[in-house]
């Protein structure tokens, strides 16, 4: 199977494009919107689709991504949906209109497609039911906001540290405060700092002993 291709773009026709590949020329059916962004001359790479035919030569699908790509191949295991539909659907709507519309069970948005009618949109909505699921946003990574009070236990300790008592005791005397006078909770840092500082006496335990 083929799965995706890259090379020069050759030629870009109406409904497809050659692209050259180790020396050889390959010609991709695609979208309009799909062949709108190749230019001849510049290097591309396409999801592709290979769909073998009894009765004819077998037919290269390119799609932009992978996204396409899986509605595309997801059609085509539709009975009366071919190869030529499953991309008029993508030439209408995007792969997340195919799975809103799944989603909805609207059939006009299926009717919209050339080649399509009544009974084929309903019977891909059936068939489509719970395999083309609307994609959901990654959840952002979970972050731990500091409260105003760790803020201010923080900025509290970090000025006992410049006045010379050790990390370990500052931290120690700034719990102690804020646990035994709840009420400093919303204080600002100056008021709690004076507390802690009124708790520890005015000079580190041996400076200026």
């Amino acid at each position: 199977m083929i799965s995706s291709i890259r090379g020069e773009v050759l030629h870009v026709g109406l409904d497809h494009a050659v692209v050259e590949v180790s020396g050889f020329g390959l010609q991709v059916t695609a979208t309009p919107q799909t062949l709108a962004e190749l230019r001849p001359g510049q290097e591309t790479r396409l999801q592709t689709s290979f769909v073998p035919r009894q009765d004819d030569a077998p037919l290269l699908f390119g799609f932009a991504d992978v996204g396409e790509r899986e509605i595309f191949t997801t059609l085509l295991g539709i009975s009366g949906v071919g190869p030529r539909l499953a991309l008029a659907v993508l030439s209408v709507h995007v792969p997340a209109e195919v799975r809103q519309a799944i989603a909805d069970s609207d059939t006009a948005a299926f009717t919209k497609v050339p080649g399509i009618g009544k009974k084929t949109a309903q019977r891909i909505l059936l068939e489509l039911a719970g395999k083309l699921v609307i994609d959901q946003p990654a959840a952002e990574p979970a972050t731990t906001v500091p409260s105003r009070l760790e803020e201010t236990g923080a900025q509290v300790q970090e000025a006992l540290s410049s006045l010379g008592w050790t990390e370990k005791d500052a931290r120690s005397a700034v719990e102690r405060v804020l646990r035994d006078e709840p009420e400093l909770a919303d204080a600002e840092v100056a008021v709690v700092l004076r507390h802690t500082l009124r708790m520890l006496g005015s000079t580190p335990a041996g400076i200026g002993r």
